[in-house]
């Protein structure tokens, strides 16, 4: 096989490659090197002898995400806070960027929920429930049984709705929500936010150790909004207005200007409409990898 044919059947790939190393990681960066990697691993193989490129590239970065999993776990376990996942940005015309498509539908609160899972019960899910690989593809790529594999997504299901259970909130309601929240934080209605918080609200906050952020989760809206209305007056005293845009396809606010105010604020919805989940990523390094971001979204005809 020539090597335009090569690249272009990695090239068809690329997109889904990307959207299960991201969903696996976490992080931008690092679901591109997996991407990267396997490229090297799929250009140095006998290609015209693989029966289907999909299962075997899929094999490829799911083995390199799982062992990029396992190290990353180790750093995670000394950040400074609480670890959030890293956002995407919607491109500025509303729709996903070329290269991160499939990962603009992955909700940043099912990212963090996958955190609470082992490497391959992460793995198994996905290529299960997001992917449609089939039992016999994830056997083979896990190297157990197709039923051990079963067991694991099983698991896996059942510890994420424990833990994050899943509404259907349209984009309109979120971003309703989130504005009337910004807004009473901003002007000290301490009333209004509670009113909004769920009993069993969680605020998370990433400021990586380099800026002023919450060390610990924020549990209950007495805590919630304590610490939330103190931030928004510190911000409606002088910080540039934030925008609104769609992260990881939900509505978020946002403010990128390369200063110390700078952040990323979106929120999740229980059944009720209360809101039940904060995040904040404060951390400059994270937000400087979504500025940078916008030169990975641009369509490119240049080989990998």
């Amino acid at each position: 096989m020539n090597d335009s044919a090569t690249i272009e059947l990695f090239e068809q790939q690329r997109p889904r490659l990307l959207s299960l190393a991201y969903r696996m990681l976490g992080e931008i960066q690092a679901a591109e090197d997996i991407v990267q990697e396997s490229w090297l691993r799929w250009s140095a193989a006998p290609v015209q002898k693989i029966l289907s490129p999909t299962a075997w590239l899929t094999r490829v970065a799911t083995r390199l995400a799982i062992d990029q999993l396992r190290s990353a776990r180790q750093r995670r376990e000394v950040y400074a806070g609480p670890w959030l996942p890293e956002p995407i940005i919607n491109d500025e015309d509303g729709g996903p960027g070329h290269q991160m498509a499939l990962a603009q539908e992955c909700e940043l609160a099912l990212l963090w929920s996958l955190e609470r899972l082992a490497e391959e019960e992460r793995a198994a899910f996905l290529l299960s429930q997001v992917f449609e690989t089939s039992y016999a593809d994830i056997a083979r790529t896990l190297d157990k049984s197709e039923q051990a594999c079963r067991q694991l997504v099983s698991r896996a299901r059942q510890r994420l709705q424990a833990a994050s259970p899943r509404f259907d909130t349209t984009s309109a309601q979120l971003e309703s929500t989130l504005l009337a929240f910004a807004t009473a934080a901003a002007s000290g209605d301490k009333e209004e936010v509670l009113r909004l918080l769920a009993p069993d609200v969680l605020g998370l906050t990433d400021g990586g150790g380099i800026v002023s952020a919450a060390r610990i989760p924020l549990q209950g809206p007495e805590r919630v909004a304590q610490v939330f209305t103190h931030i928004a007056s510190k911000r409606s005293a002088g910080a540039d207005e934030l925008k609104l845009l769609y992260v990881n396809g939900q509505p978020a606010l946002v403010q990128l200007a390369g200063g110390e105010s700078d952040m990323i604020f979106t929120l999740r919805l229980n059944q009720r409409g209360e809101i039940c989940w904060l995040y904040t990523l404060r951390n400059p390094q994270k937000l400087a990898k979504v500025r940078a971001l916008g030169k990975l979204l641009q369509p490119t005809d240049s080989k990998p």
